[in-house]
């Protein structure tokens, strides 16, 4: 399976009974699996079997699915899904119990229909059948579909930025193969520099060669970067396999950055009294980060 972005977006709309559902899907980059739902009540019962589809599909990501429902001209809320029905028996009694103290009271007066309507219970909500039957296996329906659009959108962005690591990945591979040949003259270069230095010190007096080789191996030594430069390179190499292996990769490529940030540190710690060449590894040490950092930039939407 390819690598994938954590950025996403799909939308689907189909037709209800009584409109039209519109359901869309927003995702940017998280640690974890964090899912939000923004759904009017009535579909509240969906949500579990939302929340399991998406996590078949999305191991790690902010996930924001809206859920709207369009009502048709005509028809506005509890309207649309239920039917308004006069409760008559209470009616009745209403109106036989107004001409009765009218009478009573000698009251010259007719009921207002318009206030007996507003008394609390005189007007009740029957469901319409079939209005939301299935509702919620539509709203399913919708989703399963804008998650195969959601998987589509992040597999293209997810294959830019494949080619993108993979470019930085062998830039990083180069710049260790050059700081690899500028090591192999470190040694030489350190018995020149205290050659140099101990003719100064000791006035033509003469010293051991094998004291000289000695002195000088041990400065290479606390210079020594061949192990830093080894792991970085085993490092970006096996962040080219994790790209070829695809998957979910994200946090294992995050591991291996953080070890590759440590390498080029050391690295560029150890530069020092190495003259020209020095100012040369640092700079490769610098550049090395910074494709390092580019990595990171891109690894960080990496599901």
């Amino acid at each position: 399976m390819p690598i994938r972005s954590m950025t996403g977006f799909a939308r689907v709309s189909r037709p209800v009974p009584f409109g039209e559902l519109t359901l869309t899907i927003k995702t940017v980059n998280h640690r974890g699996l964090d899912m939000h739902f923004h759904m009017p009540m009535e579909l509240d019962a969906a949500e579990p079997a939302l929340r399991a589809l998406l996590r078949q599909r999305v191991a790690r990501g902010h996930v924001q699915v809206q859920v709207h429902l369009k009502r048709n001209a005509g028809t506005t809320g509890a309207a649309t899904i239920n039917e308004p029905v006069i409760n008559e028996p209470l009616l009745r009694a209403w109106l036989a119990a107004f001409r009765d103290v009218a009478d009573r009271l000698g009251i010259d007066s007719k009921p207002d229909l318009n206030s007996a309507l507003r008394l609390p219970g005189m007007m009740d909500a029957r469901p319409v059948e079939d209005a939301q039957d299935g509702l919620g296996d539509l709203v399913l329906a919708a989703a399963e579909e804008a998650v195969e659009e959601l998987d589509v959108f992040r597999a293209r962005e997810g294959l830019a930025m494949e080619g993108e690591l993979r470019a930085r990945a062998a830039s990083l591979c180069h710049l260790t193969t050059q700081m690899e040949a500028i090591r192999s003259q470190a040694i030489p270069h350190f018995q020149q520099r205290l050659r140099d230095r101990l003719a100064e010190l000791l006035g033509g007096t003469q010293m051991d060669p094998a004291r000289l080789a000695q002195e000088a191996a041990v400065l290479a030594e606390r210079s020594d970067i061949s192990e830093e430069l080894v792991r970085l390179k085993t490092h970006a190499d096996q962040t080219i396999a994790l790209l070829e292996a695809g998957g979910e990769t994200g946090k294992k490529l995050d591991f291996l950055l953080q070890e590759m940030n440590r390498e080029a540190n050391t690295i560029l710690s150890k530069t020092g009294g190495l003259g020209e060449m020095g100012l040369t590894m640092t700079d490769l040490g610098l550049a090395a980060k910074a494709e390092i950092d580019r990595i990171r930039e891109q690894s960080l939407n990496i599901e």
